[in-house]
């Protein structure tokens, strides 16, 4: 990389500091607490991936989630998934359409409400696998295919999906092939007991807060750009192709814990996840650099939804987040 270059990245990624500071003051606004939640949530926007976001009801998900878009001068729209939503009803329809003068008819393509930048896929496990389907090829390609026809989504394309992880009860959980697809889990836990005061009382009350833009499509897809410019060691990049390939089974030298309760360890998506979320990370925390620190806080949320254990773990009550802190460990 030239000096010219670098000197204007490294301007980029102060203008990056500056709007992500806009941005937190604009959530923090509506929402209280969930910290940890609101950095992922951008690290996964700015290294172009999308979020699952897993809680019991009532932590604010989606309000979380539609205050983000606010922030963003981006199209928003919000599907909510049940069990009688069809494909088409995401994708979009072909329309017989009659011309008023001449009287032709012609088929003419509905877009559906996929054709957006920012995708809230809400209870995403409530619809059956043909509907989830039909959301896979426009996270993977950003494009969809209808009626023989394929179609480009907008850019940026960014799908946060909730699903609640308590009620199974007319539910379909997604397919490994589509959970792979999701950059991150996120896990929204319950606040403190000091947050959620600060939420009765503010909740209600007469509040009324009004969320104005502070980045544009344009610069959200030059961030996207910066972040994949962002050198990362040898070091970190063998650390991270090290701890996906340790969730193997049948990867020489891995854990017993490993080879007793996985039946399935993570792809070499979750080694990308790890280097371009690390990468993302050091950018929104002020540093143009990747360090080790980076790829451990992120591991959780880029494996724990890419593991499948078997059934003695699930019989033994062990967790995803459990073993990947033994790994950590070692």
């Amino acid at each position: 990389m030239g000096k010219m270059a670098l000197a204007d990245d490294v301007k980029a990624a102060e203008s990056l500091l500056k709007a992500k500071d806009a941005v937190l003051r604009g959530i923090h606004s509506v929402i209280i607490g969930q910290d940890h939640v609101i950095e992922e949530l951008l690290i996964a926007l700015f290294s172009r991936g999308h979020c699952l976001l897993e809680g019991v009801p009532g932590l604010a998900k989606t309000l979380m989630i539609s205050s983000l878009s606010r922030l963003l001068d981006l199209k928003f729209s919000r599907i909510q998934f049940t069990p009688d939503l069809m494909p088409s009803d995401v994708t979009g329809t072909e329309v017989l359409h009659e011309d008023p003068e001449t009287r032709q008819r012609s088929f003419r393509f509905l877009p559906g409400p996929v054709f957006a930048n920012m995708i809230l896929a809400d209870e995403i496990n409530r619809t059956p696998p043909k509907t989830q389907s039909a959301v896979l090829e426009a996270m993977q390609e950003w494009q969809v295919t209808s009626a023989g026809a394929t179609r480009p989504l907008p850019r940026p394309f960014f799908v946060m999906a909730t699903q609640n992880p308590i009620e199974q009860e007319g539910t379909y959980p997604l397919p490994e092939a589509q959970l792979d697809r999701f950059f991150l889990q996120i896990a929204v836990g319950y606040p403190t007991a000091d947050e959620e005061r600060r939420i009765v009382t503010e909740t209600t009350g007469a509040k009324d807060v009004k969320l104005a833009p502070v980045l544009t499509g344009a610069e959200v897809l030059a961030f996207q750009d910066l972040v994949r410019r962002v050198p990362a060691p040898d070091s970190v990049v063998d650390y991270a192709v090290r701890l996906a390939r340790m969730t193997r089974p049948s990867e020489a030298g891995v854990r017993e814990d490993v080879k007793k309760w996985v039946a399935w360890g993570a792809g070499p998506r979750a080694s990308q996840a790890l280097v371009v979320g690390a990468k993302a990370r050091a950018l929104l925390s002020g540093r143009f650099a990747v360090c080790l620190d980076d790829i451990r806080a992120l591991a959780k949320p880029v494996l724990r939804h890419r593991l499948v254990l078997n059934f003695q773990a699930e019989a033994e009550g062990v967790k995803p987040d459990a073993l990947i802190e033994r790994l950590l460990q070692d």
